[in-house]
This record gives structure tokens, sequence and C-alpha cells, in this order.
């Protein structure tokens, strides 16, 4: 199966099934000498993991990291970094009935029909729970970047369902289940989770990630732009139908003087374009959001058919996040620092040595 790796000279390869013995990633390209363990990494995963919360999928994983190879005495040796995280809390026979039919709005039918064979377990290749070592290879990224450049990346909850959340402080981000900017509306999101849940139906969110501190000049024109790649990394989260790099969509609305970002020496008026200009960074915040449509395991029932063709109603069991966009926002973070990395080594292969006399204006000073 293809399509399994991410990045060129920093490339993060994924591998497991949901409902098999254990899933993990191998990081290539992570350079020698940095201090590694395995709490640097466990640290974002347990912001990932499920059972956190009565809103969130009740499967019991402590998502405990091993670390196989590419470290020795608690330092990266440039080899690759093998992570592995062993599942725990399978139950299959909740799958049992959907091993002959379609869930609908789920990968069963083009899994099927690309393969020829598919694991109906929990959605095997194609379950979210394959996105626990992107965290495990984005907290490696997280760290470096932060050593190296002094860029931070980390996102919120934008909006669940109908409910928009305003951004107040990334403190509050850290003190509720949702990773609500906005404390005040942390009792309204766990009132309509309680409704949502109890109804049986599922919901979408937007999730945003700010990464700061980010240097001007990286990304390659024309297919290798940093925003395209992060949009690529970012629609490659399960459930993720659109992204937005900036103000996206917004800007089909604005006129050329509303969207363009003035520079004047003391900094950027505005970022609308998100910190990206021509696919190459502008030492702005990279801004980017993602739409998270609403999981199609609902135990409402649903018309699909079955692997003859007949009509059949599904209904699907087991244990599921009513929105899976509530435990997105560390995906989505690792996700973009991966691709913030494998840029930072590619810049620093062909032009780390190039030096221009105009100074790089702040990039956040006056921004709107």
């Amino acid at each position: 199966m293809s399509g399994s790796s991410l990045g060129t000279l920093f490339c993060v390869t994924n591998f497991g099934e949901s409902h098999g013995p254990a899933i993990g990633c191998v990081v290539d390209g992570c350079p020698p000498g940095m201090a590694l363990s395995t709490d640097d990494i466990q640290l974002e995963l347990d912001r990932r993991k499920p059972g956190t919360s009565r809103h969130v999928t009740q499967r019991r994983e402590s998502d405990t990291v091993e670390i196989l190879s590419g470290v020795f005495e608690g330092h990266t040796t440039g080899a690759p970094i093998a992570l592995l995280i062993r599942n725990e809390d399978q139950r299959s026979k909740d799958y049992g009935n959907i091993s002959e039919t379609f869930r609908p709005g789920h990968a069963d039918y083009t899994y099927w029909h690309k393969f020829g064979i598919r694991d109906y377990r929990g959605g095997g290749r194609s379950s979210a729970r394959l996105t626990a070592p992107t965290v495990g290879a984005g907290a490696i990224a997280k760290k470096w970047l932060a050593q190296t450049y002094g860029i931070v990346v980390r996102g919120y909850m934008a909006a669940l369902g109908p409910i928009d959340l305003p951004f107040k402080s990334w403190e509050a981000v850290r003190d509720n289940a949702f990773f609500s900017p906005d404390p005040e509306s942390v009792a309204a999101l766990e009132t309509y989770m309680d409704e949502l849940r109890k109804s049986g139906d599922s919901v979408g969110a937007k999730i945003t990630v700010v990464a700061e501190n980010v240097p001007v000049g990286w990304g390659e024109p024309l297919y290798d732009r940093i925003d395209a790649d992060i949009a690529h990394a970012l629609m490659g989260l399960n459930a993720v139908k659109g992204v937005e790099i900036g103000d996206g969509f917004a800007s089909a609305r604005q006129t050329g003087t509303q969207h363009r970002d003035e520079l004047t020496p003391d900094g950027f008026l505005s970022n609308h374009a998100g910190g990206v200009l021509g696919g190459i960074s502008s030492g702005q915040d990279i801004v980017a959001h993602i739409a998270i449509k609403p999981t199609s395991s609902i135990r409402l029932p649903g018309r699909s058919i079955d692997k003859q063709g007949n009509p059949i109603e599904v209904v699907t069991h087991g244990r599921h996040d009513p929105c899976v966009g509530i435990r997105a926002t560390p995906i989505a973070e690792a996700l973009v620092a991966i691709v913030l990395m494998d840029h930072a080594l590619r810049h620093r292969a062909q032009c780390g040595d190039v030096v221009v006399e105009t100074p790089q204006i702040p990039g956040k000073l006056m921004q709107s």
C-alpha cells in the first residue's frame, strides 16, 4: 500500500491497523544529537489518546510509546527512529456485522473496490487510530523546531458544529477537553455534546493551527509550496474535508486593498495570507484551518448495500467519537510540525548560505 509516507528529508512512514497488535511509524531524517526520550513523545500522545473525557470514544488505550531505534544514550543518532504503540483494547466483535456490508460515509466501499480485501475491524487502516504514530513523529519535529528556531506550533478548536469559539487565550486551550480557546464556552459545549451523544448522531468541527516564529524563506515553488505541503498533510488526517491557509475562502469576497498584507519598516500590517507568500514563508505566523466532517460511525440506521449490491440498513456498533474534531488538535499540530521540519531541512540544504541586505521585518508587529 503506497501513500503511507510524508515528507522528503524529514520523512515519516506510518504502519499498522486499528485492531492489529500494534501501530507505529518510522521517522527518517532527524538530525543527530538532539536529546530525546519517551517522555518527550508521551506528553503529546496523552493529549490525543482516547477515553480522556465522556465526549470522546471510550476505547481504553494508554498509547504508551516505545522507541525501538535511532536513539542512543538519550540522543538521536541520525538513524531512523522507530516508534511503536501497542493496541491494548480491541473489541473486534463489535464490527463482525459489517464484514459483508459497507457503512455509508466510510472508507469500507472504496477500500473494497481498490484492494479487493479489507480489514473491517474498526476500519483497519482507514481508522483514526492511525493518527497516534503521527502525533509521536510530530513530537520529535516540535522539539527540534523549538530548539533550533524557537518555533512554537499549537492549535485550538475554532468551532464545534454550530458553536463558534472565539480565540481568547492559549491558556484556556490547555484547560479543557475540547481545546477551546474560550473558557466561557465549555459549559455550552458539554451540554451540546451530551445531547448529541444521547441522540446517537455526530457533528463536525473546525480546527485552527498556528506556527509562530517561522523564518522567512521556507518553501519550494511551484508544487512544493509550503502552504501546499501543509494542505496536503492536513488532508491526510481522517475526516478532513477542507483546508484553508490564512483567510482561505473568505479571500474570495475581499478586495485587493483588503487582502494584501502591506509591509512597513516596523512590520506587516496584516496577515490575511496566513504567513505564506508565493508558497514561501513570510516570517509571519503560519495559520491553517481545517474542516472535519461528522463521523459516519453512528448508531442511527442508514441505507447502504452489501457485497452483492443488495439494499440494506446499517447500524454501526462499537465505541466512536461523536465528534472526531475534539481530539484532532494535537494531530493537526503534529502534521504542520512535520511539514515545517521537512522544509527547514530542505531550505538549509539548498539556501542555508543565502544572505541578503534587506532586513527581515517583524512578522507579528501591528498584525490585524
